[in-house]
């Protein structure tokens, strides 16, 4: 059996472990866990967590106590780097949610603490090893598109409401959408490139969409314009347009934010520059609606281009210099494209001494600071440089 412990047993983290852990490893047991709702969080349990699992009110007295053969943090982002600097002195393999840290202090103190530990994270970064993009780096490294001179990415996210209606409207847990969504992207980017992004310009737009000036702590159930809004349960469900199909926080009250407190942007794009001497330009939108959709990058070189969308789940190759032209279609259905269960693959043979991360810490770290980079240059309209590990 696997003994599990984990800090903060949220949504996503409880869906990773009776989901893809479990498809890996179906004797895995959540032993311990802290959270400051351990009501919520035994709600969330599988009926073959209840009785095994103790909880507890520390990470150290988790270690000291549950026997645990790994570790994993589910918290929301700006306790990720707390928990996982207390992680890094205990040596368990570690399961570590995106992004790693919030703030330059939390990421270089994530720096610190792993140099010299022996705990070998695996952070979730799905997309990287989702089998569109695997396939998509393969053609590349193996000269597909001869050597790589400019990439395109894009996310049109038809869910951008969660990020105004939910907790990750309070600037102080997301921090901005560069660093809450567009770290997954930034990551898998620079494995296309096989090369870190060393600066970024940036630029973004705010309360163009959402964010407002309604009351705090308005929703839809005490509104008076449930009947026009575009956001309320009836009229997304009569447009088929998404989103919580239930009472829901307004997207336009002043909980969302504002320019003094700090909020998401309706949509941000960035150009960014690698080590490598390739640039490539990526841009994201939160505004965009059903088949509207769209995740994926081309990368161009002076032998072809290679580009894929995890939404229509197709990666076309062109040769430039042949009358040849291909599309490949991936398997469907799997969560986030196919990447989930290849992190509990890794994940579980980390465990086992089976296998090495292929998302280990310098990856979080990395697209961290990327992240930071395209927030702070967004906010001041300059090029910034991005730290290096």
């Amino acid at each position: 059996m696997i003994r599990l412990g984990v800090a903060g047993y949220g949504n996503r983290i409880s869906g990773m472990i009776k989901g893809p852990f479990r498809q890996i490893a179906p004797d895995l047991r959540v032993v311990g866990i802290v959270d400051p709702d351990p009501e919520g969080a035994r709600q969330r349990l599988a009926p073959c967590d209840q009785d095994e699992v103790t909880f507890y009110g520390t990470m150290d007295e988790m270690v000291r106590h549950a026997k645990l053969d790994a570790l994993a943090i589910g918290t929301r982002c700006n306790l990720h780097a707390p928990y996982a600097i207390e992680a890094a002195r205990y040596d368990l393999p570690l399961f570590l949610e995106k992004p790693i840290a919030v703030t330059m202090e939390q990421a270089q103190g994530i720096e610190r603490a792993f140099q010299g530990s022996r705990c070998q994270a695996v952070v979730s970064f799905p997309l990287r090893v989702s089998p569109l993009c695997v396939l998509c780096r393969d053609y590349i490294a193996g000269g597909a598109v001869g050597e790589p001179v400019h990439l395109h990415a894009v996310n049109y996210v038809p869910y951008g409401t969660v990020y105004w209606e939910r907790f990750y409207r309070y600037y102080d847990v997301s921090h901005g959408l560069f660093m809450q969504k567009a770290t997954h992207d930034f990551d898998y980017i620079m494995y296309l490139m096989d090369s870190p992004i060393v600066r970024v310009a940036a630029m973004g737009t705010w309360g163009k969409v959402y964010g407002g000036t309604k009351p705090a702590g308005l929703h839809c159930a005490i509104c008076d314009e449930q009947d026009t809004c575009l956001e309320s349960p009836q009229n997304r469900q009569r447009n088929y347009s998404g989103g919580d199909l239930k009472d829901h926080p307004c997207l336009w009250s002043v909980d969302a934010g504002s320019p003094e407190t700090g909020w998401n942007e309706d949509c941000s794009s960035a150009v960014i520059e690698f080590a490598n001497g390739a640039h490539g330009v990526y841009s994201q939108v939160f505004f965009a609606r059903r088949d509207a959709g769209a995740r994926g990058a081309t990368v161009s070189g002076y032998q072809g281009t290679v580009g894929f969308d995890w939404y229509t789940n197709e990666l076309k190759r062109v040769r430039h210099h042949a009358p040849f032209s291909a599309t490949e279609r991936a398997g469907e259905g799997a969560s986030h494209f196919g990447g989930d269960i290849e992190l509990a693959r890794d994940f579980v043979g980390v465990i086992q001494g089976k296998a090495t991360s292929r998302t280990p810490i310098e990856t979080g770290l990395r697209s961290v600071y990327a992240c930071l980079a395209a927030t702070e240059s967004a906010l001041t309209g300059q090029f910034v440089e991005v730290r290096q590990l």
